[in-house]
């Protein structure tokens, strides 16, 4: 998935926000908070929040490893974009973004309907 697709999916989901973190991330975000990180470019690695359940599974796919500063919370790196099928990046964009829209208050939650 090139970064240019990822921004038009991720953009397309209810409430999404983007913006520029860390001087270069690419950072997704529902209410302010992040759902996906990636680079500016097609070869930076992509970090998505990931069902508990999923995560060791996932992680065993060549180039996806275990986010570095975030896999306490069950983030991945996509160090191979490659390594999702494009069905797969939209399933594991929108868990992302589940996952991090449960956690918002019901009065956000509706907001963004």
């Amino acid at each position: 998935m090139t970064t240019e697709k990822l921004t038009k999916f991720c953009l397309s989901l209810p409430g999404v926000t983007q913006g520029i973190k860390w001087e270069d991330h690419l950072c997704f975000m529902l209410a302010d908070k992040m759902f996906c990180i990636t680079g500016l470019t097609d070869d930076s690695n992509v970090s998505i929040k990931i069902d508990v359940e999923a995560f060791e599974d996932i992680c065993e796919r060549d180039g996806i490893t275990p986010s570095r500063y975030l896999s306490r919370y069950c983030w991945i790196s996509i160090e191979k974009r490659n390594a999702l099928k494009p069905k797969e990046w939209e399933h594991f964009l929108i868990r992302s973004y589940e996952l991090v829209k449960s956690k918002l208050s019901k009065k956000v939650q509706q907001s963004l309907r």
